[in-house]
């Protein structure tokens, strides 16, 4: 059974940091690309943060310089620090999974496997 399991969301303030965490199992880690996911309240899901199979990470402007993607490929786990978080960040976080290459890695609709996402609020 595949699992993605998001953890360490919460609130925070304007200028603070967070980082989530997602535990995996049920498929192979280290052979699937992995991503970070947004949505805010009425908006639609975008992307975060994207790590490949060779290790290469992409982030969406909006965040990049501040947030960081890493792996731990032991534990089959994925981390997402986020740093400077401002209250436009308040969103639920989901970790996402694909095997398929090729697609633009900031696509929702190419991820196979779902995490049931994190909230992250950011007051000012």
């Amino acid at each position: 059974q595949v699992r993605l399991v998001e953890s360490g969301g919460g609130s925070v303030l304007s200028g603070g940091s967070l980082s989530l965490s997602c535990a995996t199992s049920g498929f192979s880690f280290s052979t699937y690309c992995m991503g970070w996911f947004r949505q805010a309240p009425g908006k639609e899901r975008e992307g975060v943060g994207f790590i490949d199979r060779d290790g290469s990470i992409k982030y969406a402007d909006s965040v990049k310089g501040r947030f960081t993607i890493s792996e731990d490929k032991a534990n089959n786990t994925l981390h997402l620090h986020m740093g400077t978080l401002k209250p436009e960040d308040t969103a639920v976080y989901y970790c996402a999974a694909r095997a398929l290459d090729g697609a633009l890695w900031y696509a929702a609709g190419s991820y196979t496997y779902w995490g049931q996402g994190t909230q992250v609020t950011v007051s000012s």
